[in-house]
């Protein structure tokens, strides 16, 4: 099998499919695109996420903390605790899990989050350090969002810069491949995992009249598109001379023939709400870069869907300002580096 998630075909069919919604609590059950599940406590909503980090060897704790408070951003929710595993391969020593250990306790205090539990244990079964992290979040007064919450007539925005953290795990783990790229270039490269959290647009778009949000994780930003039109039915259009790039994003991406529109990118989040402009101008004004990349339904938004390889079937679905048909996410680009 191919490196990176299922496929969404492949992942209906042999895992989402198994599972039947069998309690009233439980108030949002998995499915493609969709960040978080979200159960009724009595009174209160409790959210929850979690996530696997695979894919970097630096900044490993950091990226655990930050990916899965930002699932429960999208959601509008507010990160309270963490749960986290650490598999540890023998080779390893215990410098590198201490290292681990100080890099989530630092993200966490940043995060005003707690480490409230967790398993740690070295195992033959990986050959280098994975984390894993259950987050569990509080909604707020509005409920919770869902991807599948966009409207025909929507803005699209989005936040900061599309593929901050693949650009800065390059930087970090592939500085051998990038010949023509400058020490000064490698460098801001690397400070990107600062970007990484999405928690302070995410709880701003929420209270400010977002209809759906969805953290752009592997994929990328086309990923991410496809994703928030399959949950909610309606179609996107996004004008990729819009999507914002870090000029040392894009010499990267250059130099290892990447797609930049499908390489991870958390820290940037996808919003969907009444009146893209009016969110943009609020998230500068609190010094979080954004941009209106595209719009939901409405003209030029053509009913499509792909199948495994493309082709067009039936359903609501993506493309890019001048016609070009998005697909549904595949590997993500980091994962070409790994072969």
């Amino acid at each position: 099998m191919r490196i990176g998630k299922l496929d969404n075909d492949t992942l209906n069919a042999l895992i989402l499919s198994k599972f039947a919604h069998t309690r009233s609590e439980v108030l949002c059950s998995p499915q493609v695109g969709v960040d978080c599940a979200a159960v009724d406590m009595g009174g209160r909503i409790a959210v929850l996420s979690t996530d696997p980090i695979t894919a970097a060897d630096k900044h490993l704790g950091a990226l655990t903390v930050h990916v899965s408070c930002n699932d429960a951003a999208a959601a509008g929710a507010e990160p309270i605790g963490l749960l986290t595993t650490l598999l540890v391969p023998p080779s390893a020593t215990e410098d590198d899990i201490a290292r681990v250990a100080d890099e989530l306790s630092a993200a966490a205090k940043a995060a005003n989050v707690e480490i409230i539990g967790g398993h740690t244990e070295v195992t033959d079964a990986v050959t280098r350090m994975i984390t894993s992290a259950a987050v569990i979040a509080k909604a707020g007064e509005r409920g919770i969002l869902t991807t599948g919450g966009m409207k025909e007539g929507d803005s699209i925005v989005l936040s900061k810069w599309a593929c901050l953290e693949g650009t800065a795990i390059i930087a970090n783990d592939f500085a051998d491949r990038l010949d023509g790229i400058s020490q000064a270039e490698l460098e801001e490269a690397r400070g990107y995992m600062s970007y990484v959290s999405v928690v302070r647009e995410g709880l701003y778009a929420y209270a400010n009249g977002a209809h759906a949000m969805h953290d752009v994780t592997e994929g990328g930003v086309f990923g991410a598109a496809w994703e928030m039109s399959e949950a909610s039915g309606v179609g996107i259009e996004i004008d990729a001379a819009k999507v914002p790039l870090k000029p040392a994003t894009q010499k990267i991406c250059a130099a290892l023939g990447l797609d930049p529109f499908r390489l991870l990118s958390s820290g940037a989040m996808l919003i969907a709400c009444p009146d893209g402009e009016t969110l943009a101008n609020g998230l500068m004004q609190m010094g979080i870069n954004a941009a209106v990349i595209g719009r939901a339904g409405g003209k030029g938004v053509r009913t499509f869907a792909f199948n495994k390889n493309g082709a067009n079937g039936s359903g609501k679905g993506v493309r890019t300002a001048n016609g070009d048909m998005i697909a549904p996410p595949g590997a993500d680009e980091l994962y070409k580096l790994y072969k």
